[in-house]
């Protein structure tokens, strides 16, 4: 990384560190961009040209978030099958106790639980997180699926009415719908999962206690998924 390259990322890493200090002390509906501005000693400008929305000050790493399970899928091992991988991603996400599957604390959960406005991007976070797995799965039914159709970006949804990848081999009799909706299943548990952290947190849980109780829970999860997707769960814990 360049000098220029590393200025920029100081300086967003300081205006989001001076919008999130702020969120917590003052709420978020309350807080407003010249405030931010004034923190961080900057321009309102260039905190716009950094955040373009004002959420994603407070939610700054959304890029992360809604390419995670993508990633995952897209970056297995050979011959890992896909729901393993996401599973060992997971888990080494718990150990790690990763911002990114719910580990914020309790001020930064109180934060976004006590906000409409960050609620509901967290809601459209997570559709956009189910989007790009979705494609990522297609993609991995059938690496020759075109690339409109495996760029999982969150401006480039895929297309509903677009045609969907062929059944894998191994499944002669699977819908094109297949991947959606193993994405589907598979999103509604690890938005399940997420909450379930936020909610530890806030009922004063600290981390270790946290990863204690939802290493089973993952597991039973997994286990009801592979059920679902008729994957062993053996492949994997989750």
């Amino acid at each position: 990384m360049g000098l220029r390259e590393s200025k920029k990322q100081e300086t967003r890493q300081l205006i989001s560190d001076c919008a999130t200090r702020l969120f917590i002390e003052q709420g978020f509906e309350r807080t407003t961009i010249a405030e931010i501005a004034t923190a961080a000693r900057v321009a309102k400008k260039t905190v716009t040209n950094y955040f373009p929305r004002k959420e994603d000050l407070a939610l700054d790493h959304h890029e992360a978030f809604t390419q995670g399970l993508a990633h995952a899928v897209a970056e297995r091992a050979p011959g890992e099958a896909p729901l393993a991988a996401l599973g060992r991603t997971f888990r080494a996400a718990l150990l790690a106790h990763d911002p990114v599957v719910g580990f914020t604390g309790p001020a930064f959960a109180r934060m976004v639980a006590d906000s409409p406005t960050l609620t509901a991007r967290l809601r459209e976070l997570h559709d956009q997180r189910e989007e790009a797995l979705a494609a990522a799965l297609t993609t991995a039914a059938d690496p020759t699926s075109s690339d409109a159709s495996s760029d999982t970006s969150p401006d480039n949804p895929p297309n509903a009415d677009a045609p969907h990848a062929a059944p894998a081999a191994d499944s002669p009799s699977a819908p094109s719908i297949a991947p959606r909706a193993a994405a589907a299943l598979i999103a509604a548990a690890d938005r399940l999962l997420f909450r379930r952290i936020q909610e530890l947190t806030l009922a004063g849980q600290d981390d270790d206690r946290i990863e204690a109780t939802l290493l089973p829970e993952a597991d039973h999860l997994r286990a009801l998924l592979a059920s679902a997707l008729d994957d062993h769960p053996s492949a994997a814990t989750w």
